[in-house]
């Protein structure tokens, strides 16, 4: 069974909860009743053996909880002699039953139903006598992990997720990322670290992830080191804001054998809940364009306080997008380069690249990333990606551990024509990476290279035929008629590339006769006097000398300008367009023209024949 007919089968669910519930409450029930299902079938193998290990502890006087938790095979255990299909037998006590099974789970288990507030719901459920019908739905469907592994129930959470979320007008985004872009990001921290990847290294390395949602992207990061290095260790730490998405994620590292005091609750940025810790890896996909006005007291203050010795030192951006901090929040939690370094990836809307002048939040936190030599490489990907917007988004790689041919650069890589149509869309999301596009974007990273995309036309314009061209190969022969277009797919750039410093370009004032106005007083006595509405700014890359610069595109149109070398500021931005753009000139006027006469001709042809 699929995740997609697991999902539709769990959905009917909704059926029975029409009528008494709205449809935006839903998830309410058929969240935590999924989970406890998911729960039920994992412990049903070890269940006689824990009840047994219970009665002999309990005889000996014993605390019996670490025993049992031996004894159930995971991390947690369920010693009431209650499961679901039993609570079947007794229709008449189902809310005590089930709150008295729901109360045997050990504690970490009992505080995911907290989080769901799940007692609510099942007294809200038995006055509505629909307890016992929306039990027995769930006692019959086989979420067994030699049926339904990880990966696929990690799945099905999110697909519930989804369906609830559009139904309440809520942003599914803001719970978790879409799989192919996760096993992409998964890809670009881990490909260059050999060690961790070798078939039997016994290597620990942990994880972590301050905007959780339902553990997405620490499950694929676990699974993909599962698969290439069976023998290595990794441990998942994360933070989660919302409730039911950390009650999900707490259960599915539950099930992992993952320690769940790794996955904290609460705020990242105001309250960090892995103040004093350094990881190898991070990964993120903060909400995109989400003000941060609640927590700006907090921030501000460790800002002002702590400076560099916090997470906000380089800089705070503007309260409209708290993106930047989630950064900023990441790279507080790397590990020294000397301890072996980090790597991470974050995926960001494109306003961190470019939002903000010189001096502004924006532009000191990307100068503090450049000038520190930290970003690896950014990655385009290609829009309606994201099940709740359409917009173009960016994977930042960003590490203090390059190898040593990767210092002082930055690699851009276009990867907006990688993608292939869905099947059907799901929200936003109409385009999906396979796993081709991944291959090779990974590569592309991997290599660090420069290459090409050559894009082959036939005669009637259809696209047959895609190629990466990278260091000395050629393009393809367009077929006849046909044609080949050849457009950047990845760049490779110096830190002080993207560097520029503004300077601000004055201009004497005047009196009414035309002549300069000089300062009376102080150290302005004598000089021309500034006039404000003919002042203007000048950009000049950090590379060039900014008085040769304002000699060759000022003063020859304004001989009188000076530059006010007090204001000058040195900013950074990454305009990642202008790097990719390729200029297609316009059609010759004549080709167009006749085309024009042509269809015109064709139009009149039509419209005689009907009036015929």
């Amino acid at each position: 069974m699929n995740q997609t007919s697991l999902s539709a089968l769990i959905w009917s669910v909704a059926d029975l909860l029409r009528g008494d519930y709205k449809q935006s409450e839903y998830g309410r029930v058929i969240l935590p009743f999924t989970v406890l299902r998911r729960l039920d079938c994992v412990l049903e193998a070890s269940k006689t053996k824990v009840l047994a290990e219970k009665k002999k502890r309990e005889v000996a006087g014993l605390d019996p909880d670490k025993f049992l938790r031996r004894v159930s095979g995971v991390k947690f255990y369920n010693a009431s002699e209650l499961d679901l299909p039993r609570l079947m037998g007794d229709q008449d006590h189902i809310e005590s039953n089930l709150t008295s099974y729901v109360q045997g789970f050990s504690p970490e288990v009992r505080e995911i139903f907290e989080r769901f507030d799940f007692a609510t719901q099942v007294n809200r459920l038995a006055k509505a006598d629909l307890l016992y019908l929306v039990t027995e739905k769930f006692a019959k469907v086989d979420l067994h992990p030699d049926r339904v592994d990880n990966v696929q129930m990690g799945l099905v959470f999110e697909e519930l997720i989804r369906k609830f979320a559009e139904l309440s007008n809520e942003t599914a985004g803001e719970h978790f990322t879409p799989r192919e872009v996760i096993r992409l990001m998964v890809n670009l921290i881990f490909i260059e670290d050999d060690e961790v990847l070798s078939p039997g290294s016994n290597v620990v390395r942990t994880i972590y992830d301050p905007t959780a949602g339902t553990g997405g992207m620490l499950s694929v990061a676990a699974e993909f080191l599962r698969d290439h290095n069976p023998d290595a260790r990794l441990s998942l730490y994360g933070q989660e804001l919302n409730d039911e998405s950390y009650a999900i994620c707490k259960a599915d590292m539950l099930i992992r054998g993952q320690e769940v005091t790794n996955l904290v609750p609460g705020n990242t940025l105001s309250d960090d809940g892995h103040a004093a810790r350094r990881f190898d890896y991070m990964l993120s996909n903060p909400p995109f364009g989400v003000e941060w006005k609640k927590v700006e007291k907090a921030i501000r203050k460790e800002h002002e306080e702590k400076g560099f010795d916090g997470r906000f030192g380089p800089g705070l951006p503007r309260v409209s997008d708290g993106s930047m901090l989630f950064l900023l929040h990441l790279v507080s939690k790397m590990r020294p380069a000397v301890d072996g370094g980090s790597r991470f990836g974050i995926v960001l809307n494109g306003s961190p690249l470019f939002t903000g002048g010189a001096g502004s939040g924006e532009s000191e936190i990307r100068r503090y990333l450049l000038e520190n030599d930290l970003v690896e490489a950014i990655v385009a990907l290609p829009t309606d990606m994201f099940y709740n917007t359409g917009i173009a988004t960016y994977v930042w790689v960003v590490s203090n551990k390059k190898e040593h041919d990767r210092r002082g650069y930055v690699q851009l890589i276009d990867a907006g024509s990688f993608w292939q149509k869905m099947r059907k869309s799901l929200g936003s999301k109409r385009k999906e990476m396979s796993d081709a596009h991944i291959d090779a974007v990974t590569k592309l990273f991997g290599e660090f290279q420069e290459a090409e995309l050559a894009t082959v036309f036939d005669a009637d314009g259809k696209e047959v035929e895609r190629t990466v061209i990278v260091a000395a190969e050629f393009a393809p022969e367009p077929p006849p008629g046909g044609k080949v277009k050849v457009a950047p797919l990845a760049r490779i750039f110096r830190n002080e590339e993207f560097g520029y410093t503004t300077i601000t370009v004055e201009r004497p004032l005047r009196d009414e006769q035309g002549k300069v106005v000089l300062g009376q007083k102080g150290k302005q006595k004598g000089q021309p006097q500034p006039d404000s509405s003919l002042r203007d700014t000048e950009n000049v890359p950090l590379g060039e000398d900014i008085q040769t610069s304002f000699e060759r595109e000022v003063l020859p149109h304004a001989p009188d300008a000076w530059i006010d070398e007090a204001k000058s500021k040195v900013g950074y931005e990454i305009p990642f367009n202008r790097h990719f753009y390729v200029f297609e000139p316009p059609r010759p006027l004549h080709d167009i023209d006749e085309e024009l006469k042509a269809v015109s001709t064709r139009i009149m042809a039509m419209l005689g024949a009907l009036a015929e």
